[in-house]
C-alpha cells in the first residue's frame, strides 16, 4: 500500500466500517453476530507532483459528509443538510460563514432526522454501549481518533417469528383485560398491518385458542408446585355476580411449597348457574380439589358470603371428608376485607351530614386554582404543621374518604379562618361536626390500618392479623362504654359488627399467634383478660383445648410409607430406607406420645423470643423442623390460613365484585382460563420469568 509520504499528499487514505451479519437461527429468532472490519478506500492514483493541476484544496471538515453545497445566486452559496434538506448560509462573495453552525446542527440534535435516528437505534439495540458523540465529527467514538473514518449505522436484526407475535398478543390480552375481539377491531388490524406486513392478522378463534394454550402450560406449571408442597392447601371462595343472573365462584389456594415460602394462587373460576343455592359452593370446592388432585389435602376454608346453615354444613362436610381436623371448624365464614368495608361504611353514613360537608369544603377548595393558592398561603400563614395534602376522595374506596377526613381534620384551622375571611365559603362543619369528624376517623384508623396489611406485595401470615383483631375488639369495646355520647355513639355500632367477625375467626386467629415463638399463649392470655375480664380463662381454655386437640391430630396422621424390599448398599450394607423404616416410625411416634412432654408442651413452656420487628416466622419454623417434626407441619398448615378472599386490590372497594358483560358472553372455559392465566403471569408466570414460551397449540372453537 502506498503511504501519504510516497504520494506528497495527492492520495487521502479514508478507511470505513463494512458490517457483516451472520444469521444463526435458533427456535424463536435468529442471534445476529456482527464482524467489523477496516479496509482502507483510495480516492485516486499517486501522480507526479509536476504533472498534477492546481486544484482547490480538499474540504476537511467532517461537516461535508452531511452537507452539499449548493449555489443559489451570483456568488451566493449554501450548505444543503443531506438528511433534512435544510439549508444554510456558506459563503456571500469572498466573505465564508464557516461550519461551526453547521457542526451544530448535526452532532447536538437540531437536525430532526439525526435525531429520529438516534433514537430508533436507541431503542432498537439495546446491546450497544452509549457513546460520545464529539461535535468534530457527529459520529459516535468512545476514544478521539487519530484517523477519520466513514461510517454506517448498523442496527441488530431482528427474526421475524408469527409464532412469538400470536404469543404477545395473547399475553397482552391476559394481562390487560382486553377483549378477545380486538384481533378484528378495523383500528388495531390497520395498526398491526403498519407495525408488521408480514404478519397475518389472526381472528378470534384463533387468539381464543391461543390464550386457552397459555393459560395451559402455565396450568402445568402450578401443577407442579402444587404437587411438590409438603403440607395441605387453604381455599377462599369469592362470588362475583353477573348481569345474567349466574355466578362466578373464584376459588383461590393458599399454600407453603417444599422450601417453605407461601403461595397464593386463583386456581379455578366456577360458573355457578344458581349462584343463591346451598350447594354453590361446595360444587365450586369439589370441582377444584378433582381439577388439580388435591382430593384430602384440604385444610381450611375462607369465604365472603352469607350462607344457610345447610350451606355451611355442606362445606363443613367437605373439610372432614378430607381431613377431620377440629371437626370441620376451620371455617372462616367472614372475609376481613369485607368485614371492614362493611363497618367503616356503616360509620361513615352514621355522620354523613359532617362528612358530606367536609367533602364539600375540600371541593371548593380543589376545583379553584385561585382558592387553593390562597389556602395554602393560610396554612403557611397560621404556621399549620401537617404536610399533607387536600385530596378528594372516591367514594368507591373508602379508604380514601378516611385519609380525605384525617388530612381536612389536620388542616380545619384553616378552614376555620377561610370561612371569616371568604364571603363566598359557606356551609362549613360546626365545631361540633369536626369533633365528630376526628372522632370518626379515631377508630376508622383501625380499621385502616388493619385491611392495609392485607394490601402488602408479600403474603402475610395469619398470626399478624390476631395482633389487629383483638386491639379493634378491645380499642372498640372502651370506646363503647365512654362518656362521651359522640364517642360512643360511634364505637357502640362497630362493635357490634366486628363482635360478628370475632366470634367467627377468633379460635383460628388465637391458634395461630400461638405459632408464633415470640407470643405462644401467653399474648392470648394477656389480649384475653383485657377483652373478657372475669370470663377470660373459659375462652383461654378453649384455645388451649383447640390447639391440643389439633396437635394431636397430626400426631395421628399416617406416615408416608417408605421403600419396597431389603437392598443392598453399593458397599454391602443395607438400605436404610428400606422394609422396617416405616414401622421403626411408627415406634418413633408411638415412644414419643409416651414421653412426659410432648412437642406442644415442651414448645410452650420454653422461654419467648425477643420481639423483633422483622421476624419469619414460617422461616423459624423451618429452621426448627427437626426439633419439632410434627408442630413445625402444623404451624406451616395453620399460619397459611387466608383471612380475607379479595385480591389485594379490592380491599377498599365498596359493593361486591360484578362479571363484565363481555366475559359473560364468552364461554366459561374461556373466562376462567383469561382469568386465571392474568393471575399466574403476574405472579411469577412466563411473563416475568424471562424464559421462551414453547409454541402455541391451534385450538378452534365456535363463536
Amino acid at each position: 500500500m502506498p503511504s501519504a509520504e510516497e504520494t506528497g499528499g495527492a492520495v487521502l487514505e479514508v478507511f470505513f466500517f463494512l458490517t457483516h451479519m451472520e444469521l444463526t437461527p435458533t427456535s424463536n429468532n435468529a442471534i445476529v453476530n456482527m464482524e467489523m472490519h477496516l479496509e482502507p478506500v483510495y480516492l485516486g492514483e499517486p501522480t507526479n507532483n509536476t504533472e498534477q493541476p492546481i486544484k482547490r484544496r480538499k474540504k476537511k471538515s467532517m461537516v461535508w459528509e452531511h452537507f452539499t453545497i449548493e449555489t443559489v445566486g451570483l456568488g451566493c452559496r449554501r450548505a444543503c443538510c443531506k438528511q433534512c434538506k435544510q439549508s444554510f448560509a456558506y459563503s456571500t462573495g469572498s466573505k465564508v460563514a464557516g461550519t461551526s453552525h453547521l457542526k451544530r446542527h448535526i452532532a447536538k440534535g437540531s437536525c430532526p432526522v439525526v435525531l429520529r435516528n438516534q433514537l430508533q437505534q436507541d431503542s432498537s439495540s439495546p446491546f450497544t454501549p452509549i457513546q460520545k458523540v464529539t461535535p468534530d465529527s457527529a459520529i459516535p467514538t468512545t476514544n478521539t481518533p487519530k484517523r477519520r473514518y466513514r461510517t454506517t449505522t448498523n442496527f441488530p436484526f431482528v427474526g421475524y417469528d408469527a409464532n412469538t407475535c400470536r404469543q404477545e398478543i395473547a399475553r397482552m390480552i391476559i394481562l390487560h383485560d382486553y377483549p378477545l375481539h380486538i384481533v378484528e377491531h378495523p383500528g388495531f388490524m390497520a395498526f398491526i398491518r403498519n407495525l408488521q406486513p408480514r404478519f397475518e392478522m389472526v381472528n378470534f378463534n384463533t387468539v381464543q385458542g391461543d390464550c386457552i394454550a397459555t393459560y395451559l402450560r402455565e396450568k402445568q406449571r402450578i401443577h407442579n408446585l402444587i404437587e411438590g408442597m409438603p403440607g395441605r392447601i387453604c381455599l377462599t371462595l369469592d362470588l362475583w355476580n353477573s348481569c345474567q343472573t349466574t355466578g362466578y365462584v373464584f376459588v383461590t389456594g393458599q399454600f407453603v411449597d417444599s422450601d417453605w415460602k407461601i403461595h397464593r394462587k386463583l386456581l379455578n373460576v366456577v360458573m355457578e348457574p344458581y349462584p343463591e343455592s346451598d350447594s354453590a359452593f361446595s360444587h365450586a370446592v369439589s370441582s377444584c380439589l378433582s381439577d388439580w388432585n388435591m382430593e384430602g389435602r384440604l385444610f381450611s376454608l375462607t369465604i365472603n358470603q352469607s350462607l344457610s346453615e345447610v350451606g355451611i354444613e355442606s362445606l363443613k362436610s367437605l373439610l372432614s371428608e378430607n381431613v377431620n381436623i377440629l371437626g370441620g371448624q376451620l371455617l372462616l365464614n367472614h372475609c376481613l376485607a369485607r368485614s371492614l368495608t362493611g363497618i367503616a361504611m356503616e360509620a361513615l353514613n352514621s355522620g354523613h351530614e359532617a362528612v358530606k360537608k367536609v367533602r364539600n369544603c375540600v371541593k371548593y377548595v380543589k376545583t379553584n386554582e385561585t382558592l387553593e393558592e390562597k389556602f395554602l398561603e393560610l396554612k403557611q400563614q397560621l404556621q399549620v404543621s401537617s404536610t399533607k395534602t387536600l385530596q378528594l376522595d372516591d367514594q368507591n374506596r373508602w379508604n380514601t374518604t378516611y385519609e380525605m377526613l384525617q388530612t381536612a381534620s389536620e388542616l380545619k384551622e384553616v378552614f376555620f379562618f377561610l370561612d371569616t375571611s371568604d364571603a363566598d365559603y359557606s356551609k362549613a362543619p360546626a365545631p361540633n361536626e369536626w369533633n365528630h369528624v376526628e372522632n370518626l376517623c379515631t377508630y376508622l384508623k383501625l380499621l385502616f390500618d388493619t385491611a392495609n396489611l392485607l394490601t402488602s406485595s408479600t403474603i402475610p401470615t395469619t398470626n399478624t392479623f390476631f395482633h389487629e383483631a383483638w386491639k379493634i375488639q378491645l380499642e372498640l369495646a372502651r370506646g363503647a362504654t365512654s362518656e362521651d355520647v359522640s364517642i360512643s355513639g360511634i364505637a357502640i355500632p362497630m362493635r357490634e359488627s366486628f363482635d360478628k367477625y370475632w366470634k367467627s375467626c377468633c379460635l383460628i386467629l388465637a391458634i395461630a399467634v400461638v405459632m408464633d415463638p415470640r407470643f405462644k399463649m401467653k399474648l392470648v392470655e394477656f389480649s384475653f383478660t383485657k377483652i373478657y375480664g372475669e370470663e377470660a380463662v373459659t375462652y383461654i381454655n378453649l384455645v388451649d383445648e383447640g390447639i391440643h386437640q389439633l396437635f394431636l391430630e397430626y400426631v395421628a396422621l399416617p406416615v408416608a410409607a417408605g421403600g419396597g424390599g431389603v437392598a443392598a448398599g453399593g458397599d454391602g450394607g443395607l438400605d436404610v430406607e428400606g422394609v422396617g423404616m416405616t414401622d421403626f416410625d411408627m415406634y418413633i411416634m408411638e415412644t414419643a406420645s409416651q414421653q412426659s412432654k410432648s412437642e406442644l408442651d415442651q414448645y410452650l413452656e420454653e422461654s419467648l423470643l425477643p420481639r423483633v420487628h422483622e421476624f419469619d416466622v414460617v422461616g423459624w419454623w423451618k429452621l426448627n423442623k427437626v426439633k419439632y417434626p410434627t408442630l413445625s407441619k402444623m404451624a406451616r398448615d395453620i399460619l397459611t390460613i387466608p383471612v380475607s378472599t379479595v385480591i389485594p386490590e379490592s380491599v377498599f372497594e365498596v359493593g361486591r365484585n360484578e362479571m363484565d358483560q363481555y366475559r359473560c358472553s364468552l364461554r366459561a372455559e374461556t373466562v376462567e382460563a383469561i382469568v386465571c392465566a392474568k393471575d399466574w403471569l403476574r405472579n411469577g408466570g412466563e411473563g416475568d420469568s424471562g424464559e421462551l414460551m414453547k409454541p402455541l397449540v391451534k385450538m378452534e372453537f365456535p363463536i
